[in-house]
């Protein structure tokens, strides 16, 4: 049992289970921390003072694990033996005064870390050469693997932090501002850190390394300067200056659109390749994974650069929605995460293509969170209980938050959202609180009451909006209707607040109206007139911009279903909802030929002719959205919407078969596109979506292609493209047309070289794995050999994703026997070193009830078999959750 979740309400001794109802406040305020770290090559020794009060009755009860305590003292006398009690997870002092000075010296081995919590060895090499570095990470458990402390984050300090390690590393970081550093004895040296804002533990971090520092500054609104320091491996320190740009640009918009400056004197971020996140907003000094936030043309695609502008954003924007103002309990993860994933989105739609941006998010939303909300692993947003901590950071937390703050800012327009939004900072400022806290301020402060809002947050389940309509008159009457299904587990659903952005357009492609309609009961009638209709009838279009994370159904003829669709995906002016009305043509087909429906055909057809008609002119205007309309939804996304007797063979078969028309209705637009590729690189909204194009119009003619046996010509192309790419984005996107449709002859040499030229970088690499993984034909023999590479291991996160992501996006593969076991054995492997990369490959078997016999049975028999070998708590619990889903 984990003692440190007994401090977020009462614990089931059989169950392990966690519940919010049973949350009570900590009975210690710990006024100051002071910590020292003496680091040594086989072993760290951590000292820590505390200045404690006591606000509570019962024992003093203090986390910690994978230590070995040297000694503890109150007020200067060392404790003995009989004075406390020590487990492999507390320390529990029973009997401690009103106020106090605990002091305690462990011992802990980050050289042996391998789980990358607590103080960890990361990256290989040598200390010398800058490629291991020792980091932390304490979101949201860590900190109880460096030293004893109350580690939850209602307890919030102030801490100041003594580093000593040999001059080796001479890089020795912690979170707030430099105080003092120096020399000591034995070619040591120091650096100690203060940071004045209180935080909790969980925002701790140290790091002690060799690294390199890229430098600038950034002039407040407030005019403060700020340092900004961004550290990383001498190898890796000019692929930074993406990062840094995108943080600049990040506290700008944070001062334009929130009016929340930043607030020490340093921000500080370290660069490392073995992290199992994208990065981690500590207080003044983010850990990141290279993945977010290295790049250049040469070296990253253009999806990594974008994201590594997104995850800066993010890690930045946590300064105010995060740290400044914290969450109570774990159970209110959401607040941070889904308000400051909304935050970076509305950053990144800022910078990139409005109408690209809301689409991927929502096709995210769709890939990972839909089928998620349709399986046993359903939760709500802000979940009521809990095993395993770690299984909660997930989509629903993430970015159903994010939608469930997107609504709410919709609901009260950008001006009464940032008053509601400058009320909540100033009223928290400094505070651990909870969702309601939230919605209260943002009530209070708009002077619009939202607290209706609170349903989404603890109602599990994506809830279907059905709409039909008629004309009468001169007026439309729209009736909209919500159902959410019954989780196990939880209340009966109750209607939701879902706000429904809504337009008309008349047959010849003309808005005549457009407004959002609030949808608050089980059912509910609106009127849309004031305009001029026409004799024929006007066409409908909902849920624009994606303006609720709903299904939605709409109650038509199938032709004039037909008719409406496709006009919108010719006229429509909102580029998301032009996306989603050829979203929904494919679907249609897509579902209705695999289930044999005798409406597939026609609306296979209505998307082609839509697509032919859009193309010449989107290729050039919106390059990015175009690429959007020829798109396919993945197919774990379609098999979420398939409960039962779910074949994986027949539904890949029938996917490709659909890119197959495609490929051949637009062939000469594919081939003029892939063609007329630009020979410079350009960071622009624009080129960006016309090298995502061309890279898409390539692989449906390599496609065409390898199925018809044609002339090689797209082969040929792809090989012209990769000798002549200008970035990495033209290289890997040839790279794959080659791997995924050629011959081993056509892409082998091309394989060793990008493998030669490469080698160093290990993102890259990793990319070299993947698209050899995620080849369509590749079966578990491929993925066997390339595990086998020197260059691969499990324990790295960012190189085994590379392969384990492939066979999980891939159904085919996961639900056969071979592709179970591989998958199965690589979380084995890694459940007792790395829990929280394991727990999240292993979700990857959620809805294996859905499946068709006899694929349901040997999944069901495997994770059976599997569960028991299973040490993590984290692991146990997903496992369990889905083996009891019936």
């Amino acid at each position: 049992m984990d003692s440190g979740n007994t401090a977020l309400g009462s614990t089931d001794h059989q169950s392990e289970t966690i519940y919010l109802k049973d949350y009570t406040a900590p009975n210690v305020e710990v006024e100051q921390v002071d910590l020292t770290f003496q680091i040594f090559d086989d072993h760290t020794q951590v000292l820590s003072t505390l200045q404690l009060k006591k606000v509570g009755a019962g024992p003093l009860h203090l986390d910690g694990s994978h230590m070995v305590l040297v000694s503890v003292a109150i007020d200067g006398k060392e404790l003995s033996a009989s004075d406390y009690e020590l487990s492999d997870e507390a320390l529990t002092i029973k009997n401690w005064p009103d106020a106090c000075v605990l002091s305690t010296v462990v011992r802990i081995k980050p050289q042996e870390n391998k789980s990358l919590e607590g103080l960890y060895l990361a990256g290989e090499g040598t200390f010398a050469d800058g490629e291991a570095m020792l980091v932390t990470q304490c979101e949201p458990e860590g900190f109880r693997r460096i030293t004893y402390y109350p580690d939850r984050p209602d307890v919030l300090s102030s801490f100041t932090t003594r580093i000593e390690a040999d001059q080796k590393l001479p890089t020795l970081l912690s979170n707030g501002d430099l105080i003092e550093s120096g020399k000591l004895d034995d070619n040591r040296h120091f650096a100690t850190w203060r940071d004045p804002f209180k935080k909790p533990a969980y925002l701790f971090a140290a790091v002690a390394a060799n690294l390199s520092l890229l430098k600038d500054e950034y002039i407040t609104s407030e005019n403060r300067k700020v340092s900004l320091e961004l550290y990383a491996v001498a190898r890796d320190i000019e692929q930074c200056h993406v990062a840094m740009q995108a943080l600049k640009d990040s506290m700008k918009w944070d001062e334009d659109n929130y009016g929340r400056a930043y607030d020490l004197s340093t921000y500080m971020i370290v660069a490392t390749s073995t992290f199992n996140m994208g990065a981690m907003e500590n207080k003044g000094l983010n850990i990141f994974n290279t993945a977010c936030v290295l790049s250049t043309p040469r070296l990253a695609t253009d999806a990594r650069n974008l994201a590594v502008k997104s995850v800066i954003a993010h890690e930045y924007f946590h300064n105010w929605t995060g740290n400044r103002i914290t969450c109570r309990d774990w159970f209110q993860l959401c607040l941070k995460e889904g308000l400051t994933v909304f935050r970076d989105q509305s950053f990144t739609a800022d910078i990139t293509s409005e109408a690209a941006q809301r689409i991927d998010d929502v096709q995210q939303l769709k890939a990972r969170q839909f089928p998620e909300d349709a399986g046993p692993l359903a939760h709500p947003p802000r979940p009521d209980h809990f095993v395993e901590i770690n299984n909660f950071y997930t989509a629903t937390v993430y970015e159903k938050g994010a939608e469930i703050a997107r609504m709410i800012k919709g609901f009260l327009g950008a001006e009464d959202y940032r008053a509601g939004t400058d009320e909540y900072f100033a009223r928290f400022d400094g505070q651990a609180v909870t969702v309601e806290d939230f919605l209260d301020a943002l009530s209070d402060g708009s002077g619009v009451d939202v607290r209706h809002f609170m349903d989404w947050y603890t109602q599990p389940g994506t809830p279907v909006v059905t709409a039909s309509w008629e004309q009468s008159g001169v007026s439309i009457q729209l009736k909209l209707s919500q159902k959410t299904r019954q989780v196990s587990g939880f209340e009966a659903p109750v209607a939701l607040p879902i706000p429904v952005s809504t337009a008309v357009f008349s047959r010849s492609g003309e808005l005549l109206t457009e407004q959002v309609l609030m949808l608050t009961k089980d059912s509910d009638t609106f009127e849309l007139g004031g305009f001029d209709m026409g004799a024929d009838q006007p066409v409908v279009s909902l849920l624009r911009g994606f303006s609720a994370p709903v299904y939605l159904e709409q109650e038509q003829s199938a032709d004039q279903w037909l008719s409406d669709t496709a006009l919108l995906m010719s006229c429509e002016t909102d580029g998301f909802n032009q996306w989603y009305a050829a979203s929904q043509l494919i679907d249609k087909f897509l579902l209705g030929a695999y289930f044999s429906e005798s409406h597939a055909k026609p609306a296979l057809e209505a998307y082609l002719a839509s697509v032919a008609q859009v193309l010449p002119k989107l290729k050039d205007t919106d390059p990015a959205l175009m690429d959007n309309l020829l798109a396919f939804p993945s197919e774990n996304q379609l098999a979420s919407r398939i409960s039962e007797d779910y074949d994986p063979a027949k539904l890949g078969d029938v996917i490709e078969a659909a890119k197959l028309e495609l490929a051949r209705a637009v062939k000469s637009e594919l081939e003029a596109i892939v063609s007329s590729r630009p020979n410079e690189y350009a960071d622009t909204p624009h080129a960006v979506g016309a090298r995502a194009l061309t890279n898409t119009a390539l692989a449906l003619l390599a496609k065409l292609e390898q199925k018809e046996q044609g002339d090689h010509k797209a082969l040929k192309l792809a090989e012209q493209q990769y000798d002549s790419a200008t970035c990495m984005t033209e290289q890997i996107g040839a790279l794959k047309a080659l791997v995924w449709y050629g011959s081993s002859d056509q892409a082998a040499p091309k394989l060793e070289h990008f493998f030669s030229e490469f080698s160093e970088h290990s993102l890259v690499i990793d990319s070299w794995f993947a698209v050899q993984a995620s080849a369509p034909e590749a079966g578990v023999d491929t993925l066997k050999s390339l595990s086998a590479h020197e260059s691969f291991t499990w324990f790295n996160p960012n190189r085994a994703r590379s392969v384990a992501s492939s066979v999980a996006a891939r159904p085919k593969l996961l639900w056969s026997e071979e592709g179970a076991d591989f998958l199965l054995d690589a979380v084995k492997l890694l459940d007792s070193e790395n829990p929280i990369l394991a727990s999240r490959m292993v979700q990857a078997f959620a809805r294996w009830y859905t499946l068709a016999e006899p694929l349901k049975s040997m999944i069901k028999g495997k994770l059976e078999a599997a569960q028991n070998g299973f040490k993590s708590k984290a692991v146990r619990e997903n496992v369990q959750n889905m083996i009891s889903k019936n």
